[in-house]
This record gives structure tokens, sequence and C-alpha cells, in this order.
């Protein structure tokens, strides 16, 4: 048997329509399995019915949402991300039996939004193996690695500096350096949401 007959629905009904047809349909049967006689135990049947049918279906919807071939999946994790809910794509991402090279890339944009930079290059080490023709995801490695090298650089910098008895003629006298170095890191940080797509979503 159809169990979407049991709701007088297709397999085409929304979500809403299904939990409204469920909603009606239970608070029914629940007044009419207090009738006397066959009629209450009909109900009582019928409700158990609708119980079971309700489960089975809302089960099988989920496992469908979790399936990676869908487009949907990925834009609500996008959006979850451009909305900063990093959480909620994550829990998103963790739901999916399988993962496949967009998957990975999605991965590596939310471990990027957490500060995760190794992690996240991982990630997109995968989606180029998976996907190798795939420019946004070769465009998201070189910059994350341009930006890994750049504060390396920027860290040993720092640390010379701070073994050196006094400050750097120019930083004394009130040079550019600090200047360029932010220019340069400011720069290196839009690349990365131009490519992340940070700004508009993650498509």
């Amino acid at each position: 048997m159809n169990l979407y007959e049991i709701f007088g629905l297709t397999e085409t009904a929304t979500d809403e329509e299904l939990q409204a047809a469920y909603e009606r349909l239970r608070t029914q049967y629940r007044e009419d399995r207090w009738l006397e006689g066959e009629a209450g135990n009909e109900a009582a049947k019928k409700l158990t019915e609708l119980e079971n049918a309700y489960r089975e279906l809302t089960e099988e919807r989920k496992r469908q949402s979790k399936n990676t071939t869908g487009a949907d999946a990925f834009e609500e994790i996008s959006k979850r991300i451009k909305d900063g809910d990093v959480n909620g794509a994550q829990a998103i991402l963790d739901d999916f039996n399988e993962r496949n090279a967009e998957w990975h890339y999605l991965q590596a944009v939310v471990f990027y939004k957490k500060g995760w930079m190794n992690d996240s290059k991982k990630q997109l080490e995968i989606a180029m193996q998976m996907d190798g023709d795939n420019v946004k995801y070769r465009e998201a490695y070189g910059k994350l690695n341009a930006k890994a090298d750049y504060e390396q650089k920027q860290k040993q910098a720092q640390q010379t500096q701070q073994t050196q008895h006094a400050p750097t003629g120019d930083a004394q006298m009130g040079g550019n350096t600090l200047c360029d170095d932010c220019c340069r890191c400011c720069a290196l940080n839009m690349c990365m949401n131009c490519v992340f797509n940070m700004c508009c979503g993650c498509r």
C-alpha cells in the first residue's frame, strides 16, 4: 500500500502538507476512538496505522534529503555559511552518507571560517583529487597557501624583531613597513573571501 494514500496525498506532497494532513487525521481519529462499538475500534486502528505511516515517511524523507547528489542540501549549507551559522552548516555536512568533491570544498570553507587552516587545506586537497579540473577548488587552494606562507613569514619577522635590542630604523622613524604589511594582509584576506565567496554565498 502506498503510505501517502493514508493521508490522502501523493508522493509530490511537501513536508508541510504531510504534517498538516497528519495532524488533522490524528485529531480526528483520537476523538473517534472513544465512539462505541466498531466505530471506536476502527478509529483506534487507523490512528495506529497513521502514526506508523507518518514515522516511516518522515524517516524516508530525511534519508532522501541527505543524498549527496541533491543541490538543495549544498545550497542550504552555503546559505548557513553566508549567514554565519557555521555550526548549522557543519551539522548538515555531518549528515551526508556519501561525500563528493563539493562536500569537501564546503567542509574546507567551514574549517576556514573556524580558523582551522591546516584542516581546510586538507579538505581542498581531497576536493582537487576528486575533481582536478575544478577551477574554484584550485584557486581556493592557491590563495590559502599564499595566506599561510605570508602569515608564516610575518611570524618569523616578528620573532626576529623581538630578539633585537631596538626596533628597525624605518619603524622607529615612523616608516611605512607596518602599513605595507597591513595592506598585504588585507589583500590576501580579500582574495580568500572572493575565492571562498564569503561575501555572497559559497556556490
